[in-house]
């Protein structure tokens, strides 16, 4: 393959998750390094520049409160650990709030656990959020809520962290920078002549050979840098693994430079997506649309609302599958409903407009998003 002509459509991405582990950030566990954090800003920013919206997923504040509380090395504790993250996390964000300052762009914390993602209510909240701060210029900076969360219900590393907000926002690409020059067919710590793998198929099964484990900082090798990649592939998002150290990597990523190993998802991403959607959850009720209503979603591929629907039944809450029928009570299509059942009979036939009358608080103007939204 010609790796450089294939990637004029990494080049092509405009929503872009970019994940840094904490051996970039912590100088190999020295404490957070300005510098680095700096530089990684500035390419950010250069992103921007170039009409791209940006979300970053940061490690790094467990191992900066390692380094403020003394101790030699990473806690064996899980309650030694969340007290690091607690220390660790404003030490962080307030590194990267300086440094976004400098280009006069605002940034988010944004920590995010288990439940936020799983939980189907919680995912449409944090959809919601992210992509309203990308729509008013903000950089979200992620990171999972390790102060609170308990082994049994962690995501375990930001590379799948990284790779779910990639699902979440529909990201068109995730850049993971790590301490490697990619992935490569054997572990190059402990053969030099390992030779890199430039681009490959996510799916493909050889991979799985090739991934190594991570280190004593980070959680996250090869092996979770692998399954991040196919997660993010369930929404169409292309993920590029390269060197936090290579200078410019993120202009050069983003340009289609030849740099660092291309997983590539093989499908389009709406339609990726789609499928994602269509099987991800249980049908947990239905509508009854209007001819109107099922033309809108058939021909204009536009969001459903309120008033294009006559009656709903089922027990549905917040973030729940439901089925959409038409007149004939043929499916049309099906999608993650933005109301309860009870609230959804309050505003179904009624414009966007008088939701706030009707429920007493302005919530979503579509019943379901476009993006929410398969047609069957």
């Amino acid at each position: 393959m010609n790796t450089e002509v294939a990637r004029v459509e990494v080049a092509a991405s405009r929503r872009w998750v970019v994940k840094v582990g904490s051996a970039l950030l912590t100088d190999d566990g020295r404490g957070l390094d300005s510098a680095i954090i700096a530089q990684l800003v500035n390419q950010l920013a250069d992103l921007r520049q170039r009409g791209c919206e940006v979300v970053l997923v940061s490690s790094g504040a467990v191992a900066a409160g390692i380094v403020r509380l003394g101790w030699p090395r990473r806690p064996a504790s899980l309650h030694d650990l969340q007290a690091a993250a607690a220390v660790g996390q404003s030490i962080l964000i307030q590194s990267y709030e300086t440094a976004f300052r400098q280009h006069g762009i605002a940034t988010a914390q944004i920590l995010l656990g288990h439940d936020d993602i799983i939980a189907r209510d919680r995912y449409l909240n944090a959809r919601a959020t992210l992509t309203t701060l990308l729509r008013l210029g903000v950089v979200p900076i992620v990171n999972e809520n390790d102060t609170v969360v308990t082994d049994e219900i962690r995501f375990g590393d930001n590379d799948t962290l990284a790779a779910l907000v990639a699902n979440l926002i529909d990201a068109d690409a995730l850049l993971l920078l790590t301490d490697q020059q990619g992935l490569y067919e054997q572990d190059p710590r402990q053969n030099p002549q390992a030779r890199l793998v430039p681009c490959c198929e996510v799916h493909d099964p050889s991979l799985d050979a090739m991934a190594g484990e991570g280190g004593a900082l980070g959680r996250g090798g090869m092996v979770t840098k692998l399954r991040a990649a196919r997660l993010a592939a369930r929404s169409g998002t292309e993920t590029l693994i390269a060197s936090g150290r290579l200078t410019d990597v993120v202009a050069l990523a983003a340009s289609g430079a030849g740099i660092g190993t291309w997983l590539r998802t093989g499908k389009q991403p709406q339609n990726a997506r789609k499928q994602w959607l269509a099987g991800m959850v249980r049908i947990a009720g239905s509508l009854e649309l209007d001819d109107g209503a099922v033309r809108v979603l058939r021909e204009a591929g536009r969001s459903l609302l309120p008033v294009g629907v006559r009656a709903v039944q089922g027990g549905f809450r917040r973030g729940d599958m439901v089925s959409c029928h038409g007149p004939d009570g043929r499916e049309v299509a099906r999608g993650l409903v933005n109301y309860s059942i009870e609230e959804a009979r309050r505003i179904i036939g009624q414009p966007s407009a008088a939701i706030a009358g009707l429920l007493g608080y302005q919530g979503d103007e579509e019943l379901i998003h476009r993006d929410n939204l398969v047609l069957l």
